[in-house]
């Protein structure tokens, strides 16, 4: 019950001023109760000792009361046993509570998160034009609604239960993970990366290593020339000029490599490249060893203990940005955000990519995840506690039962005056 007795500041304000209406308009009903209570009396006394049209009033104020009546008690069996008295159907939320929760999540399935209900809410959706404007800093009335909805954001994710959650999150990640073709998508990258020679910086890099590694570890040369060599060789020295040989040959081979884009290993190099990525996307073979190599790294309990700080890490984060959305906007990290909404707002080819994932990834997770998202709804209204629960509905939905009363003695008092009149002609 923690969870749901935590409120923000702006959500205790609401409850405290929607608490302060309901005393008032209670107050109300009570007292026009009290009144036609007193006009009964009155038009009692008056009906038998001055004239009988005074049973008008009598009759109004006799069935005003009993509809206030009626009504009140209509009212409180909702939520508790009028006067303490466990009279059969009454506290109906309080007893019914897991019946609740259960029909509530049944209705969200039902309603809101079907496929079919779901893609055709989601079509037209602009989630990237949203995000952009989001991210880019708003001001006026944008800034407290960004602030407000932050905050909420914020106390909705502090509520949850963040095992579960975490959980489904986690899973969530590692499903994607499982069920993405890596060799395919690698073997495009790399591709694409030859077509635009957007390898060739790679190569440079590699080359450029060697180089540097060679002349750290000369000496290595050396000592393996040595103690391969003769004793002839090492008498007249000729192992150290073989070994500068190597040396010497080695440094003008991969200085050649680097100023010559056309030299013979780089050319070979590029077809073994141009190989692995036609393997990665079209051998079946190649493309069975990735995926048993990606299988055997998500297993391996590095990565689960990776996915349990990635989680912990995105949720302080996104609390952090939540509830101090200014301190996280600001700095080079705040400049790379609004540059991103920017781009979304400018770049109709990324939105249009980023809408097209957003889609399928929302229908995706309503397929899979769907029926835990309402199992959690229904075990999270079962765990609240009952009293705090019938007093939040009461406090939302009070207000207008108690007109419910106003209105009942008003009503039943004129159909009162409608019934004496009848009896008057009969």
């Amino acid at each position: 019950m923690k969870a749901f007795g935590q409120m923000g500041r702006s959500e205790q304000a609401r409850y405290n001023q929607r608490a302060f209406e309901l005393r008032r308009i209670r107050i109300i009903a009570i007292a026009l109760l009290l009144v036609m209570a007193f006009i009964f009396v009155c038009a009692t006394h008056l009906e038998k000792n001055v004239h009988e049209n005074w049973g008008y009033l009598r009759a109004f104020a006799e069935a005003g009361i009993v509809g206030g009546l009626a009504d009140w008690f209509a009212v409180t069996a909702l939520f508790r046993h009028p006067l303490g008295i466990p009279v059969p159907h009454t506290a109906i939320i309080p007893t019914n509570k897991a019946r609740i929760g259960s029909s509530l999540a049944s209705f969200l399935q039902s309603n809101f998160l079907t496929s079919r209900v779901v893609a055709r809410r989601v079509q037209q959706m602009d989630v990237a034009g949203m995000l952009g404007r989001f991210l880019v800093q708003p001001s006026g009335g944008e800034a407290r609604m960004r602030h407000g909805a932050s905050r909420l954001f914020g106390d909705i994710i502090a509520s949850l239960d963040d095992e579960r959650l975490g959980g489904m999150a986690k899973e969530a990640l590692r499903k994607q993970l499982t069920q993405l073709h890596v060799a395919p998508l690698v073997g495009q990258m790399l591709d694409a990366m030859i077509q635009q020679r957007r390898h060739a910086p790679i190569i440079d890099n590699i080359v450029d290593w060697a180089a540097r590694t060679l002349n750290a570890n000369q000496h290595l040369i050396h000592d393996m020339v040595e103690k391969r060599a003769n004793t002839i060789m090492r008498w007249t020295g000729l192992d150290e000029k073989l070994a500068n040989s190597i040396v010497e040959g080695l440094n003008k081979l991969l200085t050649d490599m680097a100023q010559d884009p056309e030299h013979d290993l780089r050319i070979k190099g590029e077809e073994g490249l141009q190989k692995l990525a036609h393997d990665l996307q079209h051998s079946k073979q190649m493309q069975r060893k990735v995926e048993a190599m990606k299988m055997e790294l998500l297993d391996n309990p590095a990565v689960a203990s990776w996915l349990d700080g990635l989680w912990q890490q995105a949720r302080t984060k996104l609390l952090s940005a939540a509830h101090d959305p200014d301190a996280a906007m600001a700095g080079k990290f705040g400049e790379m955000i609004t540059g991103l909404g920017q781009t979304l707002q400018a770049d109709v080819r990324l939105r249009g990519q980023i809408n097209r994932f957003a889609r399928r990834a929302i229908v995706g997770v309503t397929e899979n995840y769907g029926d835990k998202i309402v199992t959690l709804v229904s075990d999270t209204i079962e765990r609240w506690d009952t009293t705090t629960l019938t007093d939040r509905v009461e406090n939302i939905v009070g207000k207008d039962l108690q007109f419910i009363r106003i209105n009942g003695t008003l009503v039943g008092g004129l159909v009162g005056i409608v019934i004496h009149g009848i009896g008057k002609l009969i």
